[in-house]
């Protein structure tokens, strides 16, 4: 009976404890449990609630220094800024075009840029000059660099290059062809004419030079395109040669990586997407460059065969597109021995510290 006593006794109480509790609740309005919202709060926050909401981050600017004027050379960083790539990764990037009178190594090292694109040779150069800078991802894989000539010059292997006058645009771009000249044992003083080519195929098309330089993506293009068919040509390739030297790469400067490796990371990421896309879409990355290129400058027909063109240097036959980025070490010495050798380098490069993987390795995560 005592148990039994007790047992009434606490039932008698439960619904007025039960009573007092929500009480209590209903005076504390549920305040005090941050994850319980009052009654309403789904459907309106309080004036003071919006008030201490914290705004969103501002995006960080990023500058992208180019090597030359916008062309299908860049299509992938100009699709990443249309599809939105840079802007989901919280990055408001600045495309700068570059030009004749443009060093992309000094505008990144003088902090008027971030990142720059040029070619492996010209980034080794301004290493040595002490500029802070580093590769942080390579993009072409292979050369695009060529030597085209009529079939009635006679200039069937590089053999035949002695006597000729052959062209070049220098400033940093001649170093592959003196390897050849070199491989085939001709002196670029005594062999042969090597001279200073303009920016256009005039020359050549006029007669002016045997043999000119031409990018398979855009000065080749250019002859085929002025009525010249190709099996009026004979062409030599560095890749085929075996003095190819690496162009297109991404370098950041020192100083601002040090400091801002996840917004590096950020930025390659995005732009490792934007040129996935426009290899898998070419109609649509030249649609992003005509936006920019200067009226009259270029035709839709040209970007869109340019863009094809570097699609195959980029993503070379039985080349894995994951590794879309990396620097291959052994690709980066060959070009680092060529450019010591020529006299573009004083020094041997130190490629350990001359470029790095790390940030392509934290955009893949």
């Amino acid at each position: 009976m005592k148990n039994g006593k007790k047992g009434k006794f606490r039932a008698g109480l439960l619904p007025v404890a039960m009573i007092m509790i929500l009480s209590l609740l209903a005076g504390c309005g549920g305040n005090n449990n941050a994850n319980t919202p009052a009654a309403g709060a789904e459907a309106s926050a309080s004036p003071e609630t919006a008030a201490t909401a914290e705004p969103a981050a501002e995006p960080v600017t990023v500058k992208l220094q180019l090597k030359w004027v916008p062309q299908a050379q860049f299509a992938g960083y100009f699709l990443a800024q249309d599809k939105g790539y840079y802007a989901e990764e919280g990055l408001k990037v600045e495309i700068l075009p570059g030009g004749p009178d443009i060093v992309p190594e000094q505008q990144v090292a003088g902090g008027s840029a971030d990142i720059g694109v040029d070619w492996v040779a010209s980034l080794l150069t301004s290493q040595e000059q002490e500029m802070p800078l580093v590769q942080i991802a390579q993009i072409f894989q292979k050369s695009g660099l060529v030597l085209v000539s009529k079939k009635d010059a006679g200039i069937n292997s590089p053999a035949d290059l002695k006597g000729k006058k052959v062209g070049n645009w220098m400033g940093g771009n001649e170093f592959e062809l003196l390897a050849l000249f070199d491989k085939y044992q001709l002196d670029s003083n005594k062999d042969l004419n090597f001279t200073k080519q303009g920016f256009t195929m005039d020359q050549f098309l006029g007669g002016e030079l045997d043999a000119a330089s031409a990018m398979t993506y855009n000065e080749y293009q250019v002859v085929l395109e002025s009525g010249v068919k190709a099996e009026e040509l004979n062409v030599i390739d560095m890749n085929d040669e075996g003095v190819a030297m690496l162009e297109d790469n991404l370098f950041a400067n020192k100083e601002w990586l040090e400091d801002n490796k996840e917004t590096a990371a950020k930025f390659v990421r995005a732009s490792l997407k934007g040129w996935k896309d426009a290899i898998a879409d070419p109609e649509a990355a030249v649609d992003s460059v005509m936006k920019l290129a200067e009226e009259g400058s270029t035709t839709r027909e040209h970007q869109l065969t340019m863009m094809t063109e570097v699609a195959k240097l980029i993503q070379p036959e039985g080349f894995d597109i994951a590794k879309l980025g990396y620097t291959d070490a052994a690709a980066f010495q060959q070009t680092a021995d060529i450019a010591l050798k020529f006299g573009v380098i004083k020094e041997a490069a130190d490629v350990n510290t001359a470029f790095t993987n790390e940030i392509v390795e934290m955009a893949a995560q």
